[in-house]
Parts: structure tokens; sequence; C-alpha cells
């Protein structure tokens, strides 16, 4: 299967598909999907065999078969939802779909049917705030988090409305088996004045998670304990000024959270965020 890129086009109802160079990354636009009721997030199946699409408009999230040896998409099916997904990702088995809605301030789980579709009716939701902006499980498959935005509402190219969010990382235990989401101990890691976690990954290999904040303009490290899916404090956060054109760097108290500034470095013009992690 060649590499491939869907983007979704939400004010055109469609997904353009193009072809990735291996090489050096070039695109070639291979098609134009119809796909109605505003496409926006995404995800990919495990197999690599599906592609999820969450829209916004019409709130739906559709199935669509990834053609194996084009990349091209055929529609399997839509589920309707009572209000636009904002995130998804299916768990690490392909059975469930977990899914977070900012303005229905809720994250729920899905089921993946056999023949790749969305269950219509959710397994299980889990009612948290307006704000809520991701969730997905950690490589164990038996823990999730969803990150909330400090200030809702806003909209990038207006003045902050400055109405208040949660700001809060709520974190749950996953059962793979039944699909089922709960609470875990602690349930909330607070945030610092509009931090606004958003959206978050795993590292590859260490016992790390990433979280990039929306109005704090920066990435947080958390380091995970893997045994009971709980985040403690990182070490560092990065953090980029679009207007300044600089990347300064603070070190984080392990006890109060505090910040102590480390150094600020010249960027280049409008640096919008910034994501670190280790190479060795």
């Amino acid at each position: 299967m060649p590499d491939m890129l869907y983007v979704g086009l939400q004010d055109d109802n469609k997904i353009a598909v193009f072809a990735l160079g291996g090489d050096n990354g070039e695109l070639t636009k291979r098609a134009d999907v119809s796909a109605a009721g505003g496409p926006s997030v995404m995800a990919i199946g495990p197999d690599r065999n599906t592609l999820y699409v969450g829209c916004r408009t019409q709130p739906t999230i559709a199935s669509y078969r990834i053609d194996r040896a084009t990349g091209g998409l055929s529609l399997l099916g839509t589920a309707a939802q009572a209000d636009a997904p904002t995130f998804l990702a299916p768990d690490r088995t392909g059975r469930f779909m977990l899914c977070a809605y900012y303005q229905g301030g809720y994250a729920a789980v899905h089921p993946i049917a056999a023949d790749s579709t969305i269950g219509a009716t959710a397994t299980d939701k889990q009612e948290t705030a307006v704000g809520a902006h991701a969730i997905a499980t950690d490589p164990s498959n038996r823990f999730a988090f969803v990150p909330h935005i400090a200030r809702i509402q806003d909209n990038v190219l207006e003045p902050p409305k400055n109405n208040p969010g949660p700001n809060v990382i709520l974190q749950y235990r996953f059962d793979a088996q039944t699909g089922q989401l709960s609470p875990n101990t602690p349930h909330r890691v607070e945030q610092g004045d509009h931090v606004g976690p958003r959206h978050y990954i795993h590292h590859p290999s260490l016992d790390v998670v990433y979280f990039s904040n929306e109005q704090g303009c920066g990435v947080t490290a958390y380091r995970l304990d893997r045994a009971n899916g709980t985040l403690s404090s990182g070490h560092f956060l990065f953090a980029a000024g679009t207007a300044s054109g600089r990347l300064a760097s603070y070190r984080i108290n392990q006890q109060s959270g505090a910040l102590t500034p480390l150094a600020v470095e010249e960027v280049g013009q409008r640096p919008a965020a910034v994501l670190a992690t280790h190479l060795g």
C-alpha cells in the first residue's frame, strides 16, 4: 500500500486524498471524495483498512474502506451523533472507538462492528465538562485521559472571550472487554492558570506523555505510572511566542509546579506550536 495523506475539508464537504512520496515527502493529488456533513477529525483503524471521520456540521462518525492498492476511499456507513465529535481514537484492539465531544461536554466509547462501521449506540458515556478535547488509550489499553481547555468558545481569529473552562486533565480506567470507562484515582490533574491542555501523545518507548496546551502555548511532559495509569509532573515546558518569534524553556518544580526560566531562543516569525521528544 502506498503512503497516503487524507485531508478533511470541512467547508467543502469533501476529503482530499494525496499520495505521499516516501523519499522526498512530495504530495500528489489522487482524488476528492465527497463527504457530507463537514468532515473534520480523523482516525485510522489499527488494521490500516478503515478511515474514520468525525463530521461537524451534521454530527456523525463515518467509516470509509481504504483501498490497499490505491489509497482510495469508499463509504461503509455513518452513525449519527447528538453532538459534533472533536477527537477520535480507536482502542488498541480495534473493537471500540473513543471520542471526545467539545460542545457536548463528554467523552464516549462506541462499538466498532465486524464490518468496521461505528455502532449507533455508545457503549459508555462519561459526562465531563464543556471543552473536552481529546481521549485515547495508553499503550497498555487500560487507561485514558480527557484534557479540557482553560477557555471555551475561543476563536484564534478573534480576541479571547475569557469564558472559563475546567482547565484540567481527567484520568480514566478503560475496560477493553466491555468498552467501559471508570474514573481513576485521583480523577483530576489540575492545571496552572490558563494552561488549557488540548491534545496528547505517548512517547513510543518512555513512560512519558506530552500534552499540547492551547492557551499556554506550549507542551507539558508528564511521567506516566504504567501500573496505575496516572500522571505526575514533567520536568520541562517549552512555550512558543507567536508574536515575538521566540521559544522559551522552563524547568518545572516537581513539588510546587512552579516554573524557572532556562533560556529564550530566537526561532523566526510566528511560531505557533512546539513538540519536544527524546531521540535517544
